[in-house]
């Protein structure tokens, strides 16, 4: 070994703790699955329902897909733009269980729509472009030949790039999208249905707009955060009422649509407390002018930081972080072992077609609950690049899967630099290696699709071939989420914990938790339920929380 590479490496260390931005660089960890060859659509939106089905969806306008719709059908729509009877479909049913998957119909335009599942699982997705702006659809989870109900009309406004979550009353609220300062509910208010929100006007920045796909949690108190371009407000949506700003992103680049960061909010701990810590997290995006750069052909470096910030705090602040990759358009995952996945995107440009360049192969596992400096892990790489409207969504089997990529106006397979991609792969984190078989968990009770009720006292039973450290069995919940544009709308993980933990007979236990409680901290809904020992996920089981 060189003097030079000595000191070089005793160099970087001494800065990496000076900074306290050191990260791990070596790739380990994670492998990688190629689940289907062509799936004829290309996943611009993404939906894990509590049947183990995935629903996926494009755009209407980008002319014909690969996947035929059954028996001859055809959409026929005189008001799209590209082709007025296609016998194609754009949106699909994935089979998880079995990796299969089946066309499905949408009749109006759903390109960069938004969504979520409602508290009886259905899934309740808003607006798009063209004719399609102004519509609700829904879709029913069913074990037979279900598809698409479209209401026309649905909305109060145009909605095209907008953000949905659920609400503690059942209800969904809609944020934003294309020249809309304003949200909205669904189902909809009698008088009034739009609550204007100038906090979206004021972050809109002329040609590049970078306030759209708003990142939107529902707080442990009840509000709302809202976060747009390079800042925030914790907002009061019952009385229409801006209860707190929050200040700049340090450096001051935009984070959302089209300098397209991604952000999560971190598992919430101590759910029984009479104050919940809530801490969001916003990894990457475009520089600036990155979007109006891209559009001359120039590329300019993704940003190479995360802002974390405890948005309940007094003053609360945000800290810096370096990831060890620069990142645009990437998505963030919440996995049951409490850490977060940062997937998909590129090193450099712009969302949008054509704008990004530099795909971004190696998966990262960022670990909160780590010092400031020992954080991040980079993964096994894909070979896949997944640019502009790719997506990707946690399984109940703990692995992630991940779809789409399509960087142009309509599919596109050569002379381009990233082709339309139609393949489907899974990502599985290091927690599901054969290793780890022995102290992996098996659910037995409750039974999947069985209700719990708010602040019940539930045992939930286990075997596990190996030996149970007691203290180290926790319960998680996750609440299926919307991807769409590297943003994962409505998704949230929960730390139920371990009240106690016995041991039975035959390798089996039982662990004593508190389910949460209120619809504050947890929407009802369907959410998965995972037991974890050692960090070491089971496969989940679907829990109706009422």
């Amino acid at each position: 070994m060189s003097p030079i590479f000595v000191l070089s490496f005793h160099l970087s260390l001494l800065l990496c703790f000076t900074l306290q931005q050191c990260f791990f660089t070596s790739a380990t960890g994670g492998s990688w699955k190629l689940l289907q060859k062509n799936v004829g659509v290309s996943a611009m939106h993404l939906q894990l329902l509590h049947n183990d089905r995935v629903i996926m969806f494009d755009r209407t306008d980008y002319g014909p897909s690969t996947l035929p719709l059954p028996n001859g059908k055809c959409r026929n729509d005189q008001n799209d733009l590209t082709l007025k009877v296609d016998c194609t479909a754009h949106s699909f049913e994935y089979n998880v269980a079995t990796n299969t998957f089946r066309p499905l119909t949408v009749q109006t335009d759903v390109w960069c729509s938004s969504g979520a599942v409602m508290a009886d699982g259905r899934l309740i997705q808003t607006g798009g472009s063209n004719d399609g702006e102004l519509k609700v659809r829904i879709f029913s989870p069913c074990k037979g030949k279900c598809d698409w109900v479209e209401v026309s009309n649905g909305l109060a406004a145009p909605r095209w790039y907008a953000t949905n979550h659920i609400l503690p009353d059942g209800r969904q609220i809609i944020i934003g999208g294309r020249d809309q300062f304003n949200y909205e509910f669904y189902p909809k208010n009698p008088f009034p249905d739009l609550f204007d929100l100038p906090f979206l006007s004021e972050t809109n920045e002329p040609v590049a707009e970078n306030n759209l796909y708003p990142f939107v949690y529902l707080n442990t108190d009840g509000n709302l955060f809202v976060f747009a371009n390079n800042r925030a407000i914790l907002l009061d949506y019952v009385n229409n009422k801006v209860v707190k700003k929050y200040p700049t992103i340090p450096g001051a680049e935009a984070r959302t649509y089209p300098s397209t960061g991604s952000s999560v909010l971190l598992p919430l701990r101590n759910i029984q407390a009479p104050v919940v810590e809530a801490e969001v997290l916003i990894c990457g995006g475009g520089a600036k002018g990155c979007f109006v750069q891209s559009m001359k052909d120039n590329f300019l470096p993704a940003l190479d930081t995360c802002a974390r910030i405890k948005i309940n705090d007094p003053n609360p602040q945000w800290v810096m972080e370096k990831m060890p990759r620069r990142r645009v358009m990437g998505d963030m995952i919440l996995l049951p072992d409490k850490s977060v996945l940062i997937i998909n995107g590129a090193a450099s440009g712009s969302a949008g077609w054509e704008q990004g360049r530099d795909p971004v192969l190696n998966p990262v596992i960022y670990r909160p609950d780590n010092t400031i400096g020992s954080r991040f892990v980079v993964q096994n790489p894909t070979t896949i690049p997944r640019m502009y409207h790719s997506t990707a969504g946690l399984l109940g089997d703990g692995r992630v899967l991940v779809a789409g990529s399509n960087p142009h106006a309509y599919y596109n397979f050569t002379e381009v630099l990233y082709p339309t991609e139609l393949r489907l792969e899974s990502f599985s984190p290091d927690y599901l290696n054969a290793k780890f078989n022995n102290i992996r968990p098996t659910i037995a009770a409750p039974v999947s699709q069985g209700v719990l009720h708010y602040g019940q006292h539930q045992k939930v039973r286990f075997s596990c071939t190996g030996a149970v450290v007691q203290n180290k069995v926790e319960v998680i919940l996750v609440a299926p989420s919307f991807a769409t544009h590297s943003f994962s709308q409505n998704q949230r993980l929960l730390v139920l914990g371990n009240n106690k933990t016995t041991k039975l007979a035959n390798n089996s236990y039982d662990v004593e938790v508190t389910m949460p409680p209120s619809r504050v901290l947890a929407p009802s809904g369907y959410y998965l339920m995972y037991v974890t020992h050692q960090g070491i996920p089971s496969q989940a089981i679907w829990i109706h929380l009422k």
